[in-house]
Protein backbone atom coordinates (compact mmCIF):
# COMPACT_ATOMS: atom_id res chain seq x y z
CA UNK A 1 0.00 0.00 0.00
CA UNK A 2 1.42 3.38 -0.99
CA UNK A 3 1.07 6.44 1.20
CA UNK A 4 0.77 9.59 -0.88
CA UNK A 5 0.71 13.10 0.51
CA UNK A 6 -2.67 14.84 0.08
CA UNK A 7 -2.82 16.49 -3.34
CA UNK A 8 -3.11 20.27 -3.34
CA UNK A 9 -5.42 21.41 -6.16
CA UNK A 10 -3.55 23.48 -8.75
CA UNK A 11 -5.14 26.69 -9.96
CA UNK A 12 -3.34 26.60 -13.30
CA UNK A 13 -5.04 23.28 -14.14
CA UNK A 14 -8.44 24.54 -12.96
CA UNK A 15 -8.62 21.66 -10.46
CA UNK A 16 -11.78 21.20 -8.39
CA UNK A 17 -12.13 17.59 -7.27
CA UNK A 18 -15.62 16.16 -6.99
CA UNK A 19 -15.95 14.46 -3.60
CA UNK A 20 -19.70 14.19 -2.90
CA UNK A 21 -20.51 10.45 -2.91
CA UNK A 22 -24.19 10.97 -3.81
CA UNK A 23 -23.31 13.11 -6.83
CA UNK A 24 -20.67 10.60 -7.91
CA UNK A 25 -23.22 7.77 -7.67
CA UNK A 26 -25.72 9.73 -9.76
CA UNK A 27 -23.15 10.34 -12.50
CA UNK A 28 -22.25 6.63 -12.60
CA UNK A 29 -25.98 5.77 -12.80
CA UNK A 30 -26.46 8.08 -15.77
CA UNK A 31 -23.34 6.76 -17.53
CA UNK A 32 -24.50 3.18 -16.78
CA UNK A 33 -21.13 1.61 -17.64
CA UNK A 34 -21.16 -2.02 -18.79
CA UNK A 35 -18.34 -4.57 -18.94
CA UNK A 36 -16.40 -4.08 -22.14
CA UNK A 37 -17.43 -0.42 -22.68
CA UNK A 38 -14.50 1.60 -24.03
CA UNK A 39 -14.68 4.51 -21.60
CA UNK A 40 -12.28 7.46 -21.65
CA UNK A 41 -12.23 9.79 -18.65
CA UNK A 42 -10.88 13.31 -19.10
CA UNK A 43 -9.18 14.69 -15.97
CA UNK A 44 -9.59 11.83 -13.48
CA UNK A 45 -8.03 13.87 -10.65
CA UNK A 46 -7.83 11.73 -7.52
CA UNK A 47 -9.97 8.96 -9.02
CA UNK A 48 -13.32 9.56 -7.28
CA UNK A 49 -15.20 8.79 -10.50
CA UNK A 50 -12.44 6.67 -12.05
CA UNK A 51 -12.67 3.78 -9.60
CA UNK A 52 -16.44 3.11 -9.84
CA UNK A 53 -16.24 3.36 -13.65
CA UNK A 54 -13.28 1.00 -13.70
CA UNK A 55 -15.05 -1.43 -11.40
CA UNK A 56 -18.10 -1.54 -13.69
CA UNK A 57 -16.35 -1.59 -17.08
CA UNK A 58 -13.29 -3.68 -16.19
CA UNK A 59 -11.01 -1.34 -18.13
CA UNK A 60 -10.64 2.42 -18.50
CA UNK A 61 -8.50 4.97 -20.32
CA UNK A 62 -7.83 8.24 -18.49
CA UNK A 63 -6.27 11.45 -19.80
CA UNK A 64 -4.41 13.37 -17.07
CA UNK A 65 -2.05 16.32 -17.46
CA UNK A 66 -0.89 16.65 -13.82
CA UNK A 67 2.03 14.23 -13.32
CA UNK A 68 1.64 14.39 -9.51
CA UNK A 69 -1.72 12.60 -9.78
CA UNK A 70 -0.57 9.68 -11.92
CA UNK A 71 1.24 7.42 -9.41
CA UNK A 72 -1.50 7.74 -6.74
CA UNK A 73 -4.16 6.99 -9.36
CA UNK A 74 -2.32 3.90 -10.61
CA UNK A 75 -1.94 2.67 -7.01
CA UNK A 76 -5.63 3.20 -6.19
CA UNK A 77 -6.71 1.34 -9.33
CA UNK A 78 -4.46 -1.67 -8.69
CA UNK A 79 -6.52 -4.86 -8.54
CA UNK A 80 -9.76 -3.14 -9.62
CA UNK A 81 -9.36 -3.28 -13.39
CA UNK A 82 -7.11 -2.41 -16.30
CA UNK A 83 -6.27 1.31 -16.19
CA UNK A 84 -4.46 2.96 -19.11
CA UNK A 85 -3.15 6.46 -18.34
CA UNK A 86 -2.47 8.99 -21.10
CA UNK A 87 -0.27 11.68 -19.55
CA UNK A 88 -1.01 14.61 -21.86
CA UNK A 89 -3.07 17.74 -22.34
CA UNK A 90 -6.45 16.50 -23.66
CA UNK A 91 -6.36 19.17 -26.40
CA UNK A 92 -3.29 17.40 -27.84
CA UNK A 93 -4.79 13.90 -27.68
CA UNK A 94 -6.13 12.32 -30.87
CA UNK A 95 -9.34 11.19 -29.17
CA UNK A 96 -10.59 9.30 -32.21
CA UNK A 97 -7.45 7.12 -32.15
CA UNK A 98 -8.32 5.91 -28.62
CA UNK A 99 -11.42 4.27 -30.09
CA UNK A 100 -9.16 1.77 -31.90
CA UNK A 101 -11.81 1.17 -34.57
CA UNK A 102 -14.63 0.98 -32.02
CA UNK A 103 -16.57 3.86 -30.41
CA UNK A 104 -15.66 5.42 -27.08
CA UNK A 105 -17.74 6.85 -24.26
CA UNK A 106 -16.31 10.08 -22.84
CA UNK A 107 -16.73 11.08 -19.20
CA UNK A 108 -15.17 13.94 -17.27
CA UNK A 109 -15.29 16.69 -14.70
CA UNK A 110 -13.80 19.17 -17.17
CA UNK A 111 -11.45 21.97 -16.04
CA UNK A 112 -13.72 25.02 -16.28
CA UNK A 113 -10.99 27.32 -17.59
CA UNK A 114 -10.71 25.32 -20.86
CA UNK A 115 -14.07 23.53 -21.05
CA UNK A 116 -15.19 25.19 -24.32
CA UNK A 117 -11.99 24.30 -26.25
CA UNK A 118 -12.33 20.72 -24.92
CA UNK A 119 -15.94 20.52 -26.17
CA UNK A 120 -14.91 21.72 -29.65
CA UNK A 121 -11.97 19.29 -29.63
CA UNK A 122 -14.37 16.42 -28.82
CA UNK A 123 -16.67 17.53 -31.66
CA UNK A 124 -13.78 17.07 -34.10
CA UNK A 125 -13.80 13.37 -33.13
CA UNK A 126 -17.59 12.96 -32.82
CA UNK A 127 -17.68 10.11 -35.37
CA UNK A 128 -15.71 7.93 -32.93
CA UNK A 129 -17.78 8.87 -29.85
CA UNK A 130 -20.92 7.02 -28.65
CA UNK A 131 -21.80 9.50 -25.90
CA UNK A 132 -20.34 12.07 -23.51
CA UNK A 133 -21.19 12.78 -19.87
CA UNK A 134 -19.50 15.94 -18.61
CA UNK A 135 -19.52 18.07 -15.49
CA UNK A 136 -19.29 21.71 -16.49
CA UNK A 137 -20.01 25.17 -15.19
CA UNK A 138 -23.83 25.44 -15.08
CA UNK A 139 -23.74 28.59 -17.20
CA UNK A 140 -21.88 26.67 -19.96
CA UNK A 141 -24.48 23.86 -19.91
CA UNK A 142 -27.23 26.50 -20.22
CA UNK A 143 -25.44 27.98 -23.24
CA UNK A 144 -25.03 24.54 -24.83
CA UNK A 145 -28.76 23.77 -24.59
CA UNK A 146 -30.09 27.30 -25.32
CA UNK A 147 -32.43 27.88 -28.27
CA UNK A 148 -32.79 30.86 -30.62
CA UNK A 149 -34.14 33.96 -28.89
CA UNK A 150 -32.34 33.22 -25.63
CA UNK A 151 -29.64 35.59 -24.39
CA UNK A 152 -27.37 32.60 -23.71
CA UNK A 153 -27.76 31.23 -27.27
CA UNK A 154 -24.50 31.59 -29.17
CA UNK A 155 -21.76 29.90 -31.21
CA UNK A 156 -21.41 27.06 -28.69
CA UNK A 157 -25.17 26.35 -28.82
CA UNK A 158 -25.29 26.28 -32.63
CA UNK A 159 -22.17 24.21 -33.27
CA UNK A 160 -22.98 21.64 -30.58
CA UNK A 161 -26.65 21.29 -31.54
CA UNK A 162 -25.70 20.61 -35.17
CA UNK A 163 -23.58 17.65 -34.03
CA UNK A 164 -25.25 16.27 -30.89
CA UNK A 165 -28.40 15.94 -28.86
CA UNK A 166 -27.86 17.80 -25.59
CA UNK A 167 -29.54 16.77 -22.35
CA UNK A 168 -28.81 18.70 -19.13
CA UNK A 169 -29.12 16.09 -16.35
CA UNK A 170 -28.78 17.79 -12.94
CA UNK A 171 -27.17 20.71 -11.11
CA UNK A 172 -24.29 20.36 -8.65
CA UNK A 173 -23.60 22.90 -5.86
CA UNK A 174 -20.08 24.23 -5.15
CA UNK A 175 -19.91 22.30 -1.85
CA UNK A 176 -19.70 18.99 -3.74
CA UNK A 177 -16.09 19.84 -4.69
CA UNK A 178 -12.77 20.30 -2.98
CA UNK A 179 -11.87 23.14 -3.21
CA UNK A 180 -15.36 24.51 -3.98
CA UNK A 181 -15.55 26.51 -7.23
CA UNK A 182 -17.12 29.97 -7.16
CA UNK A 183 -19.90 28.85 -9.52
CA UNK A 184 -22.67 26.26 -9.73
CA UNK A 185 -22.01 23.23 -11.90
CA UNK A 186 -24.16 20.86 -13.92
CA UNK A 187 -23.89 17.42 -15.51
CA UNK A 188 -24.84 17.12 -19.17
CA UNK A 189 -25.19 14.25 -21.63
CA UNK A 190 -24.25 14.69 -25.29
CA UNK A 191 -24.98 12.05 -27.93
CA UNK A 192 -23.44 12.60 -31.38
CA UNK A 193 -26.04 12.54 -34.15
CA UNK A 194 -25.92 9.72 -36.73
CA UNK A 195 -24.29 10.53 -40.07
CA UNK A 196 -27.63 10.94 -41.89
CA UNK A 197 -28.77 13.62 -39.41
CA UNK A 198 -25.65 15.77 -39.81
CA UNK A 199 -25.62 18.84 -42.07
CA UNK A 200 -24.28 17.92 -45.51
CA UNK A 201 -22.09 21.00 -45.39
CA UNK A 202 -18.49 21.51 -44.38
CA UNK A 203 -18.37 22.27 -40.60
CA UNK A 204 -15.49 24.78 -40.86
CA UNK A 205 -17.62 26.70 -43.41
CA UNK A 206 -20.58 26.72 -41.00
CA UNK A 207 -18.33 27.77 -38.12
CA UNK A 208 -16.91 30.70 -40.12
CA UNK A 209 -20.44 32.07 -40.63
CA UNK A 210 -21.54 31.42 -37.03
CA UNK A 211 -18.36 32.90 -35.55
CA UNK A 212 -18.76 36.08 -37.62
CA UNK A 213 -22.48 36.38 -36.81
CA UNK A 214 -22.00 36.08 -33.05
CA UNK A 215 -18.73 38.06 -33.06
CA UNK A 216 -20.87 41.22 -33.14
CA UNK A 217 -24.13 39.85 -31.76
CA UNK A 218 -25.69 43.26 -31.09
CA UNK A 219 -25.54 44.20 -34.75
CA UNK A 220 -28.02 43.11 -37.40
CA UNK A 221 -26.74 40.21 -39.50
CA UNK A 222 -26.44 42.55 -42.49
CA UNK A 223 -23.76 44.46 -40.53
CA UNK A 224 -22.26 41.62 -38.48
CA UNK A 225 -21.63 39.51 -41.61
CA UNK A 226 -20.21 42.34 -43.73
CA UNK A 227 -17.39 40.86 -45.79
CA UNK A 228 -18.75 37.32 -45.28
CA UNK A 229 -22.27 37.55 -46.75
CA UNK A 230 -24.45 40.31 -48.17
CA UNK A 231 -28.21 40.93 -47.96
CA UNK A 232 -28.84 38.85 -51.11
CA UNK A 233 -26.95 35.90 -49.62
CA UNK A 234 -28.97 36.15 -46.42
CA UNK A 235 -32.23 36.32 -48.36
CA UNK A 236 -31.21 33.29 -50.45
CA UNK A 237 -30.79 31.35 -47.18
CA UNK A 238 -34.21 32.51 -45.95
CA UNK A 239 -32.74 34.90 -43.35
CA UNK A 240 -34.01 38.43 -42.74
CA UNK A 241 -30.88 40.67 -42.89
CA UNK A 242 -32.40 42.88 -40.13
CA UNK A 243 -32.38 40.04 -37.59
CA UNK A 244 -29.59 39.41 -35.09
CA UNK A 245 -27.57 36.20 -34.74
CA UNK A 246 -29.37 35.15 -31.55
CA UNK A 247 -32.68 34.95 -33.45
CA UNK A 248 -31.42 32.49 -36.10
CA UNK A 249 -31.92 28.72 -35.81
CA UNK A 250 -28.93 26.40 -36.42
CA UNK A 251 -30.46 25.10 -39.70
CA UNK A 252 -30.53 28.64 -41.15
CA UNK A 253 -26.79 29.08 -40.50
CA UNK A 254 -26.25 25.78 -42.34
CA UNK A 255 -28.35 27.03 -45.27
CA UNK A 256 -26.29 30.23 -45.44
CA UNK A 257 -22.96 28.36 -45.31
CA UNK A 258 -24.19 26.00 -48.05
CA UNK A 259 -25.29 28.92 -50.23
CA UNK A 260 -21.91 30.67 -49.79
CA UNK A 261 -20.02 27.47 -50.66
CA UNK A 262 -22.11 26.90 -53.80
CA UNK A 263 -21.53 30.51 -54.80
CA UNK A 264 -17.80 30.04 -54.35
Amino acid sequence: MHDFAPHVAKKRFGQHFLCDKNILSRIVEYVAPRPGDRIVEIGPGEGALTLPLLRAAGGLIVIELDRDLIAPLRARAAGIGELAIVHRDVLEVEIGALAAGDTIRLVGNLPYNISTPILFHCLDHAAAIADMHFMLQKEVVERMAAGPGSKTYGRLSVMLQLRCTIEPLFDVPPGAFSPPPKVDSAVVRLVPLPQDKLPQTDFPAIDRVVRAAFGQRRKTLNNALRGVADADDLAAAGIDPRERAEQIAPAAFVALARHLQAKG
